[in-house]
């Protein structure tokens, strides 16, 4: 017989869940993807239209609009047991709304550690401890063997174009800049600030990352930017691989090794 089990997740709130939860909505793509890799098939009843991977799941699986704007009647029908949000994919709004009639889990990641923090968590409020544990020792693990870089680059790591967008230093792209041993040029501004093409010179950046996701950057906007930056290095890299923090980091330093070996040549 399910009991009501009290937890708290990463905004310090008490959050009753009805444990272990049978009926599990993910509103964060990350997060999903660290459900699957925690043996949640059965549990997992509905995402966004964002949870890309695995892709069994967003091909079968009930989706319930997107991370901003998520389908109350659709979640409804659901009837879920738990909710599984973050701070800053999710809105307020609708977070506050959806937890006044459901338990909601919510994560609030800025770097490796509270990537940690909220995989552990995740692993205890859904009844998989121990595989959230192993995972966990597996990440560090291999973030301890990480290649570091003799001379760090100062980096600028672009997600969105029109406005131009940036990492700022608060986030979990700057952190991981930052484990491979670089410099992010706009480390001292927070968030995801706008900046022009003519601040950008100023800083002087040997290499511009233009992230996958969530703006699809071309060849096109990277031949942009070498017309205002001719000495730096401007690239293409995998926006999952810097800004996804649940299971996809068992493979980010995989690529991260190999994408420092392509800066150094």
């Amino acid at each position: 017989m399910k009991m009501g089990e009290i937890f708290v997740d990463m905004m310090g709130r008490e959050v009753v869940v009805n444990y272990p939860p049978r009926r599990i909505v993910s509103l964060v793509p990350s997060q999903t993807e660290l459900l699957y890799e925690l043996g949640l098939e059965e549990e997992v009843v509905g995402i966004t239209k964002f949870c890309v991977h695995p892709d069994s799941w967003y091909r079968h699986k009930t989706r319930v609009g997107g991370t901003k704007n998520a389908n109350m009647q659709r979640i409804a029908a659901l009837q879920p047991e738990l909710i599984i949000a973050n701070k800053e994919e999710n809105t307020r709004e609708q977070i506050e709304e959806l937890a006044k009639l459901y338990p909601v889990w919510i994560s609030d990641v800025c770097d490796l550690s509270g990537a940690m923090e909220m995989i552990t968590g995740v692993g205890r409020v859904t009844n998989r401890t121990e595989q959230s544990i192993k995972m966990v020792d597996s990440i560090l693990l291999n973030f301890n063997d990480l290649s570091k870089v003799v001379v760090a680059k100062k980096v600028a790591y672009f997600i969105w174009k029109n406005p131009w967008m940036c990492a700022g230093g608060d986030t979990f792209i700057s952190d991981m800049i930052s484990r491979l041993g670089w410099v992010n040029v706009f480390g001292e501004i927070n968030r995801y600030p706008e900046v022009t093409m003519a601040e950008l010179k100023e800083t002087g950046a040997e290499l511009i990352l233009l992230s996958s996701e969530p703006y699809p950057f071309k060849q096109q906007h990277i031949d942009e930017i070498t017309q205002v930056m001719p000495q730096a290095r401007v690239m293409l890299v995998d926006g999952e691989m810097f800004s996804w923090y649940g299971s996809r980091l068992l493979h980010a330093t995989g690529y991260f090794n190999s994408l420092m070996e392509q800066v150094n040549h």
